[in-house]
């Protein structure tokens, strides 16, 4: 597939440049580095601050609309990057997977999944800003989360509708994919970054600093999963009242003594 868009450098295969050289070597190492680093830092020093700081209470309407749109259209896409950064397209292909079908899935899967992940962050960005107490527990930190986190998503779902819905289509497994496997393999290749059409590029940059910040913000909780609350003991309440009432208590509620 080709596409006419505009870019940031020069064509495949020329020189990056320092610029380049800084966007896709330094800048990947820096984040991984800090979110790394920064995760470790923030479990051995901030561990009771390694929370949500869930605001449920204070208003639900807004947030059982906002939260399951944002947080399953999250998970949809996070799968898509993962399938179409980390899985070679040789391996979709051996797998009887072809370019069409996975062009087509991937466009379809991951333009609902965009808007919806849209959608339901400016849901809770609307209610974070208009519920009197949701707002008054909004760290500067949230601010700067909510801020790149949705500038990412909206260079995301605005690379995929203008490249593969209104323009001519834009194959980024042949560019963006290998750059991104290139990081881990630790033979950063930044040639193939210089001819990605520029909202590829942004949209990987700010994916970059968002991953940077990640560790300081409440992002931290998706890393953490409640496996403690499946084995913790029950709860014992205990009545102030000597008398029960005349019916008995269900199983797991009797009297203490």
């Amino acid at each position: 597939m080709t596409s006419d868009l505009p870019v940031l450098a020069a064509e495949n295969g020329g020189d990056p440049g320092v610029a380049g050289i800084l966007l896709w070597v330094a800048l990947p190492y820096v984040a991984v580095a800090v979110f790394v680093l920064g995760h470790i830092w923030r479990y051995r020093y901030d561990k009771f601050g390694w929370t949500t700081r869930s605001s449920q209470l204070y208003e639900r309407r807004l947030l059982r609309i906002g939260s399951p749109l944002f947080h399953f259209g999250i998970l949809v896409v996070a799968l898509g990057h993962v399938g179409g950064l980390l899985i070679p397209d040789t391996w979709t292909r051996a797998a009887g997977v072809t370019e069409g079908m996975y062009h087509v899935v991937a466009v379809v899967l991951g333009t609902i999944a965009g808007v919806c992940t849209l959608a339901g962050l400016a849901i809770l960005i609307y209610r974070r800003r208009t519920v009197g107490p949701v707002f008054s527990a909004t760290t500067r930190n949230d601010k700067l989360m909510y801020a790149v986190l949705a500038l990412t998503i909206v260079l995301g779902l605005s690379a995929t509708v203008v490249a593969n819905i209104v323009g001519g289509g834009y194959d980024y497994r042949e560019t963006v994919s290998p750059w991104f496997r290139s990081i881990f393999y630790l033979r950063p290749d930044p040639d193939l970054m210089t001819g990605v059409p520029v909202l590829f590029q942004l949209h990987a940059v700010s994916a970059l600093v968002l991953f940077g910040i990640w560790p300081f913000t409440r992002l931290v909780h998706m890393l953490t999963a409640p496996i403690g609350y499946l084995t913790r003991p029950y709860i014992v309440y205990r009545s102030r009242d000597e008398e029960l009432g005349m019916h008995r208590p269900r199983r797991g509620w009797e009297r203490a003594t």
